[in-house]
């Protein structure tokens, strides 16, 4: 029991602690004067993605890449199937949103790059590095290909519409405040989700790698969630496929970059052979909206988040069976061993 209560609480917190340095992060963006788009493709976009990075860092340090893997391809795969798919059961989802076409290729592009390199061995710093600087090649381009359009004008309200942040701090205190407790935070929310995951693994006979691609990515993947069920409230659901193809790159080129400069990271067999695949096939599912600039209506988006809970079933299924399948094949040993020494006691 504790072992669940360590892991939502870690979660709790990260999601807590993230949302604070987003609100206290921009507040000192604005204090300095920097343009609100710039701060969206930036501080709003880095720190949202702060509960899956200091969750992949964290598990890599504690030698569990099953975690700080699957937490990445994990949550690409709930962000479409999920985060697409429950808001558009609701209201249908526009993608026609500008550049979400070419946003799309560069999102397949990084997970054909990434996949690559993770079946080439174990992700260094190099691999880092490249990732890293794809991301702010991606950063640059987008920014001057949105600040390039006609008639602009930047508001908090482009903020707020996009990411669903509010109750940005102005006082200096309060934002001084905000930054330390997220940052603070953040650490030991990674730390109590990454060690309730663990015990959770060991407790089910499931691989690290199998709750790191469900129960921490979905997890670390409310954030997104809570923000494209306020978007279909607030009748802004257009945005939602802009705001998933962002989420899924950052995945991959910011958080497994900055990981695997931090720490070599070993890619587990499982994702290897399954995950990785999943990913690419779910982020191929998009291309016909994008390109189209089709509707996402209720009937595929029912389709999206019934792949998702068999996604899920799977993800976790073959490789219980494949544990207790080891487990039994000592059970022979272990029995006779058991044996001999009820015997000797005899």
């Amino acid at each position: 029991m504790m072992s669940y209560l360590t892991l939502l609480a870690g979660i709790g917190i990260l999601l807590l602690c993230g949302d604070v340095l987003v609100r206290g992060a921009i507040g000192l963006a604005e204090k300095l004067g920097i343009p609100a788009i710039i701060i969206g493709l930036t501080v709003v976009a880095f720190g949202t993605s702060a509960p899956e990075m200091v969750v992949s860092v964290r598990a890599a340090l504690a030698d569990a890449p099953g975690i700080a893997v699957g937490n990445v391809v994990g949550s690409n795969i709930a962000n479409i199937l999920l985060v697409l798919g429950l808001p558009a059961i609701i209201s249908a989802t526009q993608c026609n949103q500008p550049l979400v076409a070419r946003n799309a290729m560069y999102v397949l592009g990084a997970s054909l790059l990434f996949t690559a390199m993770c079946f080439a061995g174990p992700l260094t710093v190099w691999h880092g590095v490249l990732l890293l600087v794809l991301l702010f090649i991606f950063l640059f381009v987008s920014g001057k290909a949105i600040v390039d359009e006609p008639c602009r004008e930047e508001t908090q309200e482009e903020i707020d519409a996009i990411e669903g942040v509010v109750g940005v701090p102005h006082s200096n205190f309060v934002m001084i405040a905000f930054l330390i407790v997220g940052l603070v935070g953040l650490p030991i929310g990674a730390h109590f989700t990454v060690e309730g995951a663990q015990i959770i693994a060991r407790a089910w006979n499931v691989s690290e790698a199998a709750i790191g691609l469900t129960v921490v990515a979905l997890g670390t993947t409310l954030p997104e969630l809570a923000t494209a069920l306020i978007a279909v409230k607030r009748g802004e659901c257009g945005l939602a496929l802009g705001n998933v193809l962002g989420s899924n790159l950052f995945n991959i080129l910011a958080i497994m970059g900055v990981t695997a400069v931090v720490t070599p990271i070993e890619i587990p067999e499982q994702i290897l052979r399954m995950d990785l695949w999943v990913m690419i096939a779910v982020t191929l599912l998009v291309f016909p909206f994008a390109l189209g600039h089709l509707s996402l209506t209720r009937l595929p988006a029912i389709a999206f988040v019934a792949a998702y809970i068999v996604y899920v079933t799977f993800a976790i299924t073959p490789r219980m069976e494949t544990t207790l399948s080891n487990e039994t094949q000592l059970d022979p040993q272990s029995l006779s061993y058991a044996n001999n020494a009820s015997f000797g006691h005899e």
